[in-house]
């Protein structure tokens, strides 16, 4: 396995191509948008220089790292030659549905479609195509190059080699895979995703304010950010897609997403992206700015 295509250039799109490019595999990484491609390519390099400086690579992997990069907005053209295409595109059930379709057209046969989703059924990506035993999650952890777990979800009809090739190959990139099987919001969101709701859920009814929450389980529990602050750097809209998720796969009133995160996205207050959720961004500094609807 050594050509790999990445859909999708975003945050999770380009620490993928990042990670695997820095490990020796050839990678398009494919969008749709000029812009978005160059913006990513932009983020790959600087966080490269991050880590020159760091001494943790040299330039000769920095460079090589690069070299092992090209971008390319035709997806049949992308997927070609691919042993592998690794999806991390808008999550969108639709989307997902249509790029795997295309997929299965474009990509040789021989090749494993593989989904970054953080929620979606792998079953149902997988009946878009043709090749069901050959399609897969690998839900990779955000910063990508920092983090190392790398959930692997199975669907339906994954193969057990479909599934021992995954493994092996995280396993190359230096990331420690868990092998989960495909129900609503698998491992780490079906867990994940209740707790930041609860947090909403303790914020909206005055339990606590935004720091008071933040710093319990910090404190308390040695999470290394509050829940509040996670969901922003998650991004809100994530997270109520999510929890619309794991509602309507369940049917459990319990993973139904607060009304205050809700209103939230529909506001438009999104987070890190937007420039404010819980806190304020963009201010120049790293210290947390709770926003001001929610101070005292």
């Amino acid at each position: 396995m050594k050509n790999i295509a990445v859909i999708g250039a975003g945050t999770m799109g380009n620490g993928i191509a990042h990670v695997f490019a820095m490990n020796g595999y050839s990678v398009n990484l494919i969008d749709i948008s000029e812009e978005a491609l160059d913006k990513a390519l932009a983020t790959i390099t600087k966080n490269l220089d991050r880590m020159l400086k760091k001494e943790r690579i040299t330039e000769e992997v920095k460079q090589k790292t690069l070299g092992n990069l090209t971008k390319q907005t035709d997806l049949k053209a992308g997927v070609a030659e691919a042993d592998l295409v690794v999806e991390a595109a808008t999550e969108r059930v639709d989307l997902k549905l249509k790029i795997f379709k295309d997929l299965d057209e474009a990509a040789p046969k021989s090749a494993i479609l593989a989904t970054n989703t953080s929620s979606i059924s792998i079953t149902k990506i997988a009946a878009a195509t043709t090749r069901p035993a050959q399609v897969i999650g690998m839900h990779f952890m955000n910063p990508v190059p920092v983090m190392k777990l790398v959930e692997v979800i199975r669907g339906y009809a994954t193969s057990d080699e479909t599934t021992e090739t995954v493994m092996d190959l995280s396993r190359k990139l230096g990331k420690v895979p868990v092998e989960v099987n495909d129900y609503p919001g698998f491992v780490a969101n079906r867990i994940l995703m209740p707790m930041i709701n609860e947090a909403i859920i303790s914020l909206h009814e005055g339990v606590a304010g935004v720091e008071e929450i933040d710093t319990v389980m910090k404190l308390g529990m040695a999470h290394p950010m509050g829940p509040l602050q996670l969901a922003d750097f998650i991004g809100l809209d994530v997270c109520l897609s999510i929890l619309n998720v794991l509602f309507e796969g369940f049917g459990n009133p319990k993973y139904a997403p607060c009304p205050l995160l809700v209103n939230m996205v529909t506001a438009g207050k999104l987070g890190a992206k937007s420039g404010e959720g819980f806190y304020t961004y963009g201010h120049g500094t790293k210290e947390l700015i709770v926003a001001d609807a929610f101070k005292k």
